[in-house]
């Protein structure tokens, strides 16, 4: 007699694949698409501590021929022959040792950027360290106090040495941080002047309308590539630490107006999650968010750079560029992971009684007709420091009455925003926008010494509009 219960089951395999395959599977029960992020793989730096707690790193600073245009080979300047440099990644509490040799043919330093490490290794010479030059070396050495993300780049002749190529990550994990979907992706946006022969331009190309509107670069890149691709699965996330390492250009970013859900930026994690349909993105700025790939299996598109109103002409007879190509494998789609709205606890900073400053952000030229910028009217090298005590809390009015944006960076402390409905999080870098106001709230823990603030349009920084704040005990 035939066993009806084993002719179903028959019937059932004999059924087309693409009928009884539908049922949704976990994002938590699939990869990534083999080899999904080899366009945009980063260079791991070799440990040469056995500590698992300290991470000790040779790390030079060398001129090596790229082929960032097709068929032409460029001189880019480099930490430890790759662009972007090497990925640098910690966990809170971590030491990191890192024996410096400059390799240029220019004196050069590092700037761990976002970081509250002590003074001296802040990397900004005649103020915290003498320049590196050329065939020098250096050793920086410090304990990473916070999780984020972050990056490292020189503060010498820093519009050119960051245009020719010198910057890198660094990511510092907490393990206690509450459990985010998606698979890690770091992405540096950042762009290069070259000519038509592949070589660099000059750095002071344009003259003073470069220095007064910032110098773009002629190719786009995406952790030194023009054009990579990145391989998705339709809802496998992905958690993206984006870093903008221009020099001048604002990236203003989106995919098909996708949901992005943002969980941190410069000083890790937010207080809560925020979703946004595209993300603008400052020179020196991070975000962190959890991408979900939106696209049917088996199709191409296109991720693209906007222009972003930063300014008189920023955005005349200008239109979005391509700049990766996203590419959705013919596999099924996966239910995505919900993201914990819930992050941290951040506590607002108790603002009375705090001291106020304002900061005019301003533009004028000079007796010989230069575009000289500086902060209340003067250029950075007639500046006086501020002063402040160690756990003060100040307020600073940063008032932008100029015709173009300017992207305030703060070295070596985190501050909180004021006045926004966004989530709080805690940031080193702020977008100020052309006639408009922002004041932030700051308190200054025990780390006394002299320490830098400016415009990081680095194009403005190195025309005047940097200052420096004198902490004391």
């Amino acid at each position: 007699m035939l066993d009806i219960r084993k002719l179903l089951l028959f019937s059932v395999l004999l059924l087309p694949t693409s009928l009884w395959a539908q049922a949704p599977l976990s994002a938590a029960q699939v990869s990534q698409p083999p080899e999904w992020d080899k366009d945009l793989a980063l260079n791991i730096p070799q440990d040469l501590n056995p500590d698992p707690h300290i991470l000790e790193i040779n790390l030079e600073a060398v001129v090596k021929e790229m082929e960032i245009m097709p068929g032409k080979k460029t001189p880019v300047w480099t930490y430890n022959g790759s662009l972007p440099g090497p990925l640098i990644k910690l966990n809170v509490g971590d030491r990191l040792i890192v024996h410096f040799t400059n390799k240029l043919p220019a004196p050069t330093s590092i700037h761990w950027h976002g970081l509250r490490i002590p003074n001296n290794m802040d990397g900004v010479p005649d103020m915290t360290q003498a320049m590196v030059q050329p065939g020098g070396q250096f050793t920086y050495d410090f304990v990473v106090p916070d999780a984020g993300t972050f990056w490292y780049h020189p503060h010498v002749d820093s519009a050119a040495q960051v245009g020719y190529g010198l910057y890198a990550p660094l990511v510092v994990e907490d393990p206690a941080a509450p459990k985010i979907p998606g698979d890690e992706l770091i992405l540096m946006f950042s762009d290069m002047s070259l000519d038509d022969k592949g070589q660099l331009q000059e750095p002071k190309a344009g003259g003073r309308f470069g220095d007064l509107f910032g110098r773009e670069g002629t190719v786009i890149l995406v952790n030194g590539k023009v054009m990579p691709t990145l391989q998705m699965r339709k809802g496998k996330q992905q958690r993206w630490r984006v870093i903008n390492a221009s020099r001048t250009r604002y990236f203003t970013l989106r995919y098909k107006r996708s949901p992005l859900a943002i969980v941190g930026g410069d000083g890790g994690l937010a207080e809560r999650t925020r979703t946004v349909d595209e993300i603008k993105l400052v020179p020196a700025e991070r975000y962190d968010f959890v991408f979900t790939p939106p696209d049917a299996p088996n199709t191409d598109g296109k991720f693209r750079w906007y222009p972003t109103d930063r300014g008189y002409g920023s955005t005349y007879n200008r239109l979005a560029e391509d700049i990766m190509n996203i590419r959705t494998v013919n596999e099924p789609a996966v239910t995505p992971e919900p993201v914990p709205q819930q992050l941290r606890k951040i506590v607002s900073l108790d603002t009375k009684g705090a001291k106020e400053r304002t900061l005019n952000l301003t533009i004028g030229y000079d007796k010989d007709e230069n575009v000289s910028m500086g902060i209340n009217g003067v250029h950075y090298k007639d500046a006086a420091p501020f002063m402040a005590k160690v756990g003060q809390t100040e307020v600073w009015t940063l008032r932008n009455d100029t015709d173009f944006s300017h992207p305030f960076h703060m070295h070596g402390f985190f501050f909180q925003v004021l006045g926004t409905t966004d989530p709080l999080l805690w940031k080193d870098t702020v977008d100020v926008p052309q006639h408009s106001v922002v004041k932030i709230a700051l308190k200054f823990d025990d780390r006394p010494g002299m320490w830098m603030f400016h415009c990081h349009i680095l194009d403005h920084a190195e025309v005047g509009m940097m200052g420096h704040l004198h902490l004391e005990r």
